[in-house]
Order: C-alpha cells, then structure tokens, then sequence
C-alpha cells in the first residue's frame, strides 16, 4: 500500500484510542477544561454509565462565538505558551474535544461574560457543524451522546453500567480533592447523587473536602504532613498505621494539581509504612506536591496520569522521610475505628465476629506465641548478629546477645515508687489487672485502655534494635573469595555510586571491570545470603528509585524476626510494675500503636461510650 495522509477523523479517531478509554475519561477531559476556565461550580449528569450521555455544566470563563471552531480543532489551546516545560494547567494538549467528537456525538454551548448571547457548535462521528447562537448563562455546557458510536469495536470493551458509574464516580472525587473551593455535584440514571459542597482554600477546607470524599473517619486518624527540600514542597495527610485499607485505592496524589497515578510515589509511601502495616494492608493518604514546572514532566502519557521528575531520588526521599517523622512526631494512636469495633462486639448477635476476620489473626499469632515459652536466645541463633549488643549499640563479645525483658525490669525498678492514680494523666494510665495472661487493662482519667502485652513489647523490641542497627557501621563478614557478580555496565555503574550507603550496612563492593562489581563483605545480620540476588535486587532498586531500601528491607526483616522471638510472651504473668514500665514505653515509643505485623497493640474505649453501653447516656 503507497504511503498516503490519513484523514483528520481517522486521525482523531487515533487519539480517541490513546485519551478516550472509557466514559470517565471524557469526564476527567471535561472537568479538567472546567477547572481550567477557574469555574467555581461544575454539574456533571450521566445516562447508561456515561456511554448514553454525560453532560458537564460549568460556570466557568465560557468560549467566545468567534474561537468556538478552534476549539474543537487538533492541537488548539489557550492553556500553553511557546515552552512546553512550563505547564500549569490541568489541560494543555489541545486533544481532548477533537478526539470525544470523532467518536461520539458531541455539542458544545457557551457564554463568555462579556456576550450578550451564546453560541453553540456540534461534532458528530467527526464532522462538525456550523456554529450558531444559542441560549445559555454564563459558562459553557459540553453534552456527550452516544459514546463511541463510531467507533463500535471499543463497546465491547466497556463494563457494566454500574461498573462505569462507579469509575466516573472516582474521577470526580479524585478531583474535586484538589480544588475544595468548587461545588461539585454527580448524578446518574439510578438516582444517585454525589454532592461536594464547596469550602474554602484553607488547610481546614481541603480537609473537610477530603473527609467529604474519603470518610469523616479519616481526619480524625490521619497526620499533617508538611515538609520541603531543595525546592519541593510536600502536603497532605496519611493515615496513623493502625487505620488501614485492603487495598491502595485510598491513596490520592497530586503533581502542581494534577491528580497522577505514580508509580514512585505509590512506592515511596509503601515505603514509608513498610514496618508498620500488614503486607496485605495499605495506608490511607492524600499528598500534594508543589515543585518548580520544569523539573516535572506531565507530558508522558495521552492520559496525563503519569509524570516524571528529574529527580525522582529526591522526591521519593522528601516523602519516605516526611511521613516516617510524622509517625515519630505523632506518638503513639490507636485508630476511632477500633473503639467502634470494640462497641459493636458487647452488642447481641456479634458473636459471628469471633469465627472471621482479624481475630483468626490474632488467634493463629497467640498460638504460634504460647508455642515458645523459653523465648528466643540469640546465642544460639543461626541468625544472631555478630558483635552485637542490642543494650548498648554494639559491643565486642558475640555471646552479649538481646536481652528482651531488660527493657522492662530496669524501668519497672525505676518506677516503684510511683503511685498508680498519678498515671491516671497518662495517655494509657495506670495498670490494673491483667487477663487471660496476655492483655493488660489499664485505667486513665476518661478511658479504659487494653494493651496486648505481646504485640506491644514486640514493636519496642524492635524499635530498640533498630536504633541499635542504625547506631553505627553495621558488623560485616567477609567472603573467602570475592564473589563476581555480571551486571550490565549501567548497573554496575549505579551500584559503585552508592557504594558508601551500602558499605553502611554491611555491603562493601567495588567495580570489577566495565560490567561486573566484586562483592568483599555482606551484612553479617543476614547470615548467609544469595549475594548474586541481592546484588542484583539492588541494581533494579537503585535504576528504579535511586534508593537502595531493598538491603534495608531485608536488614529490618531480620530484626523484626528477632524482635518477634525476643519479646514478652503471650501467657507470661507481669507483675504492676512490669505492666506500668510497659505502658511508659509504649508511650515514649514512635509508632507502638501497632506491633511489626500492623496490627494494633491497644485499643481505648472512652468512659461516655462504656455509660452508652449500660444505657446511662
């Protein structure tokens, strides 16, 4: 076949495939030009999940008569300059309404205001109609019928109507997130509406936005995050650990703005909670980023989902770092949600919850827990650290070991002499009993607190040692014979840069030859290793993140086994004392609301909710 021009609807019709994938991305095109025009209400009405009809009303700056042709034109916009790495709107390609009429029947009505009256142009499969005047108030009305008419091989594609609703749905609220000062409002075939009200542009008006689109439980077990480095400023609030979801779909970030879908920044935050959360749980989080335009690239994909930094070791780190020091600033909190749980479970007919769900967890943990009764003994690990005295950093003696309950019985000694009611101020208070030789009840001015003594001394055995592994150089061993590992020369490349961190912890290589590095020494806490893997884990860290959180991962792995084989038993009787040291530590500890497995260390029922349970509120 001779090389010929296509046409200018089949040309559109190309970048329909790339920009148009389902009813919620003409949503997303359309409020994003919306929210470009700075409209302070968008109204968006759907039919048949959007495939019958979508139409976004907003009251934006509207399209004058004379520039309504342009703008259903290919690669007209009013939204970008000569310099495409300076881009600071939401919408910027020119695409969008050329691409939605090649394959849907498509009208636009608009008022600018400055005009007496609107005007109105059409697409329909591609061809487009004289404009004409019309009716309308101030802003623009863009109505959508018959999606991918034209194109009928995509229908097949589409889910169900509730399915494209529910996608639809979290376009907008994805959005809206990033632009509290609009009203939004949603409604489809089957009566559902979804209405966010407008607040203002205030840290507490994003908030009360974002409670609005992720639950009113959010704000009250999340922390502020704000911090900045080297020109990057990062916002927002996460979830506290013990306040988790099933899945990552509660995780919203935003790029100047933009809501992106990044994998680095999904990774960055599952690194920041990656010894505080189950591994098949996930955090909550809604994050902002504001950085200069030029060092991001939004212009990736058609969709504008995915950006990417010219320097994606710094934001990774500015993220991982910022939320790692809110947990630590947070201190210790239990989730509101545990309460409820704790509610819900005096009341008749609950009983089903013992036989599912978390308690088979905790149960299955006790079991394997009261398995052990002598506990973990370093000394005789095949695991044990060399030259390591959890106690006091690193010591000279290999046999000095981890002692786990020393943690306890030097600060019970310590806090003999304190009387019980004056714990009663504490954020856990004061011990009272112990039951079932696992939980520790306790006693505030306001609540009643219990503590599972296992999972809580666990996460301060393990927070202890990983201040010890972060005390200094970790203790390596060295190989009889360097091992060579064959990497392309990129990668080894990568690997030499970062060779002081890795030396850090115990991994000391060099370059050998053009496409190779010899390993010397590795981690002796790692015992032995598969040095070729972990190498090459390493390489594909680095050339992905710019980070080397693969050797630290397995390090922490490490010391949250040992941690968890060194704590207090289930089933181990405590004496006040013990318990009250216990609870100060659990205090004085960053993220102790849940142990290394996530899960929660206590749970704090307030005084008002036990008198509602005897019905004396």
């Amino acid at each position: 076949m001779p090389i010929h021009q296509l046409s200018e609807t089949m040309i559109n019709q190309i970048a329909a495939g790339e920009v148009i994938e389902r009813p919620a991305s003409v949503v997303k095109e359309l409020v994003e030009n919306a929210l470009d025009a700075h409209a302070s209400r968008v109204e968006i009405v759907t039919a048949g999940g959007g495939l019958n009809l979508i139409r976004v009303t907003d009251d934006g700056a509207g399209i004058s008569e004379r520039e309504l042709g342009l703008a259903v034109a290919r690669h007209c916009t009013s939204k970008l300059s000569d310099d495409i790495h300076d881009i600071r709107s939401l919408g910027f390609r020119g695409e969008a309404l050329p691409s939605i009429g090649s394959v849907a029947r498509l009208s636009i009505r608009s008022r600018t205001a400055t005009s007496d009256n609107a005007a109105e142009i059409g697409i329909d499969g591609g061809r487009v109609s004289p404009v004409r005047p019309a009716a309308a108030n101030r802003g623009t009305t863009v109505e959508v019928r018959d999606l991918f008419f034209a194109t009928p091989a995509r229908l097949k594609f589409m889910k169900g109507e509730r399915a494209e609703t529910a996608a639809t749905s979290d376009v907008v609220k994805r959005i809206s997130i990033a632009f509290p000062s609009v009203r939004f409002t949603l409604a489809g075939t089957d009566r559902s509406t979804l209405e966010l009200a407008a607040a203002d542009g205030s840290p507490d008006g994003r908030l009360r936005r974002i409670a609005q689109v992720m639950g009113a439980d959010f704000p009250q077990n999340s922390i502020a995050i704000d911090a900045e480095r080297e020109g990057v400023r990062l916002q927002g609030h996460v979830s506290i650990p013990s306040f988790t979801r099933a899945n990552a779909l509660q995780q919203y970030a935003y790029v100047n703005g933009r809501p992106v879908r990044d994998k680095l920044i999904a990774g960055a935050i599952r690194g920041a909670f990656v010894d505080v959360l189950p591994r098949d749980r996930h955090a909550v989080a809604v994050l902002f980023l504001t950085l200069d335009p030029a060092t991001v690239d939004v212009n990736v994909h058609p969709a504008k989902a995915d950006v990417r930094f010219r320097d994606p070791g710094l934001v990774r780190g500015l993220i991982v770092g910022a939320i790692r020091e809110g947990l630590g600033a947070a201190g210790i909190r239990a989730a509101t949600t545990g309460a409820a749980g704790m509610m819900a479970a005096f009341r008749p007919g609950f009983g089903s919850y013992d036989r599912g769900g978390p308690s088979n967890a905790h149960r299955s943990y006790d079991a394997t827990s009261r398995s052990s009764a002598t506990g973990y003994d370093p000394a005789r690990s095949s695991q044990r650290p060399l030259d390591m005295d959890f106690r006091n950093g690193f010591g000279e003696s290999p046999q000095s070991g981890f002692d786990a309950d020393a943690m306890l019985s030097a600060d019970s000694r310590a806090g003999q002499n304190e009387a019980p009611e004056a714990l009663l101020g504490t954020q856990l208070g004061a011990a009272r009993a112990q039951v079932h030789q696992n939980y520790i009840v306790a006693q505030t001015n306001d609540s009643l607190v219990i503590v599972d003594q296992h999972a809580a001394h666990e996460r301060l055995v393990y927070e202890a040692l990983k201040n010890a592994l972060y005390s200094r150089a970790l203790p390596s061993q060295m190989l009889l014979l360097p091992e060579i590992v064959d990497l392309p020369e990129d990668d080894a490349e990568r690997l030499a840069l970062h060779s002081e961190t890795l030396a850090c912890f115990g991994l000391r290589l060099e370059r050998f030859g053009p496409g190779a590095v010899a390993v010397r020494e590795t981690p002796a806490m790692l015992g032995e290793v598969d040095t070729q893997k972990l190498v090459r884990d390493l390489a594909d860290e680095i050339a992905d993140n710019d980070t080397t959180e693969t050797l630290k991962e397995r390090l922490h792995h490490i010391a949250a086994t040992m941690a968890c084989h060194g704590s207090v038993r289930s089933g181990r009787l405590l004496k006040p004392d013990e318990m009250n040291a216990l609870l100060r530590q659990m205090e004085a500890t960053p993220g102790s609301g849940t142990c290394n497995h996530g899960r929660p260390t206590y749970i704090e029922l307030k005084l008002a909710d036990i008198e509602r349970l005897f019905g004396r509120r």
